[in-house]
Formats: C-alpha cells, sequence, structure tokens
C-alpha cells in the first residue's frame, strides 16, 4: 500500500467489485476504502492527489458497470452513519452522500413531506443520485435540492447552492468533486396521499421495468432530445437480443439483464451492437447513461 499505513484500518485489497454493484459484474478494485469519518475521507484524497493514484467514489453501485479487468486504483465507499445519516428539520432534509436513497424518500414520506416521492424506485445513494441529476417521468432530483457539501478537486469543503451544482439532464457540473451530503427542500403534504402517490409510482415501475431481483444498473442509455430511447431499441428490433449471458430486457429495451455466467465484456458488446443498430436505422447516435469504469 502506497504510504497509507496509518489508514490500513479502513483499506482492503484486491476487492471483488461485483460484490458491490447492482450488475454483479466485473473485476477487483487494487484497493478498497472505507473512510470512517470525513478528516479521514480528506486525508486519503490528499494523498491520491500527491502519488497521482487513480480513484473512483462509489455509491450503491446502481449505476456502474464494473470491466472484467477490474479497477487498477483506489475505489472509496462513504459508508457507516458518518457518511449515511438522515436528519429532518422542518421541510428541510439533510442527508449523507452515503446515505441510501430510497431510505431518504421514505423517510421523508413518513413525515408528510412531499417532493420526493416522485422520485420512487430510482435506486443509488444520495452522492450518486446528485450527481448524475437522476430522474423520470415525474421530475428529477434537482426539483429538490436546495445545496450540496462537498470536498472540491483542490480538497477543501465547500457547500455550493443548487444553481451553483450546473443540473441539466442526467448531468452537473461535480466532476471531481466528492460528494458529503445535500440538504433538501420539501414542502407540507399529506402523509396518506404520499404514500399512496410513493406506491403508485413503484408500482408503475415494476410493471414495465425488470423485476427488481434482475441484474441490471438501471437505464443503459440516456434519452435523446425529443425522443425516448427505450422506444428507439424496441423499434430497432432489439428486445431480447443477446450476447453471452447479457440480454436486452424484452419488458424494458433501455434495460440489459445479466444472466448467469454473464460477463462485462457481454454487456458492453451488446451496448455497441445497439448503439450501431439505432444509428444505422435512425441516425440517431446514443449516449451511455451507465458509467463505465
Amino acid at each position: 500500500m502506497p504510504s497509507f499505513t496509518d489508514l490500513e484500518p479502513s483499506c482492503r485489497t484486491d476487492v471483488p467489485l461485483a460484490e458491490h454493484t447492482w450488475y454483479g459484474l466485473g473485476g477487483a478494485a487494487r484497493w478498497f476504502y472505507t473512510p470512517r469519518g470525513e478528516a479521514e475521507l480528506c486525508a486519503l484524497l490528499a494523498r491520491f492527489r500527491t502519488s497521482g493514484m487513480p480513484w473512483r467514489i462509489l455509491g450503491r453501485g446502481a449505476n456502474v458497470l464494473v470491466r472484467d479487468q477490474g479497477f487498477d486504483g483506489a475505489v472509496i465507499k462513504l459508508v457507516g452513519d458518518a457518511h449515511a445519516c438522515i436528519q429532518i428539520d422542518g421541510t428541510l432534509v439533510h442527508a449523507g452522500g452515503g446515505a441510501d436513497f430510497t431510505r431518504v424518500v421514505r423517510r421523508s414520506v413518513d413525515h408528510g413531506l412531499g417532493g420526493l416521492e416522485n422520485l420512487a424506485g430510482i435506486p443509488g445513494s444520495v452522492g450518486g443520485i446528485i450527481r448524475m441529476n437522476a430522474g423520470g417521468r415525474y421530475g428529477c432530483v434537482a426539483e429538490h435540492v436546495r445545496e450540496v457539501r462537498l470536498i472540491g478537486p483542490e480538497g477543501g469543503t465547500e457547500t455550493r447552492a443548487a444553481r451553483d451544482i450546473g443540473f441539466r439532464y442526467r448531468h452537473t457540473d461535480l466532476g471531481g468533486c466528492v460528494i458529503l451530503g445535500a440538504t433538501f427542500a420539501l414542502r407540507r403534504d399529506d402523509r396518506s396521499e404520499l404514500r399512496e402517490r410513493f406506491k403508485r409510482i413503484w408500482n408503475e415501475k415494476a410493471a414495465a421495468q425488470p423485476a427488481v431481483s434482475a441484474r441490471s444498473a438501471g437505464c443503459i442509455f440516456k434519452n435523446p432530445r425529443g425522443e425516448a430511447a427505450g422506444a428507439l431499441l424496441d423499434q430497432a428490433g432489439l428486445k431480447g437480443q443477446r450476447v453471452g449471458g447479457a440480454e436486452i430486457s424484452s419488458r424494458h429495451a433501455n434495460f440489459i439483464v445479466a444472466h448467469p455466467g454473464a460477463r462485462t465484456a457481454d454487456v458492453l458488446e451488446l451496448i455497441a451492437l445497439a448503439k450501431d443498430r439505432v444509428r444505422s436505422k435512425t441516425g440517431i447516435e446514443l449516449e451511455l447513461e451507465v458509467e463505465v469504469w
């Protein structure tokens, strides 16, 4: 380990990343850190900058596809109470970057706070959800963020208002930053109505998408302007298409499911096939939504 001996309690080596992603695919991380608090996280990032160590932040692995050869660098996962706390203050919800976003949504609903229930069924950590401005038919997370606390590219901690995050469709200007936490500004609403809305949206997603038990990473491609990626893939006859153990879902064409025996190489080959087929048929170049390491 490169001169990080004082941080050994937070480090493991050669950790299979398949165990930490929804896809359950991919090789190992050379180093795998679970910092015990903000100070340790800042120390890690400072040493990575000094040593030139490549690194990634891993949330709940819902939108990540790890290559079969793994990641030859450091992966940081924010786990434990220090990174996953959730606090309610009036109509504000404060959540750590490592908090389970679905748990944040449910806590908000249980406290009669409306807004986040529209994002029911979107998995991930708070940090990951904000970084990609996750959303769906009923809105995106940017609509509810008041401010984000983060470690900037140069290592200092700062708080940015929502207007300074650079929220766009499935995008923010937070490259090189680590999200420590966020504050969501919600509204008072009837608790029973919120629960019903949450349940309806959750069930709607469940009916239209592969089962939660299926190994996937949500939508593979972003929606092109004025189009739905799933519809383009369906029209190109890609539902049910397989490469090795990977299959384009017959339920929703913008999902690629990994069956037993699948490799990341299978998923990547299927992605390339899908992009080529849609490009040939429509002239549209699909852009990945899933993050490939």
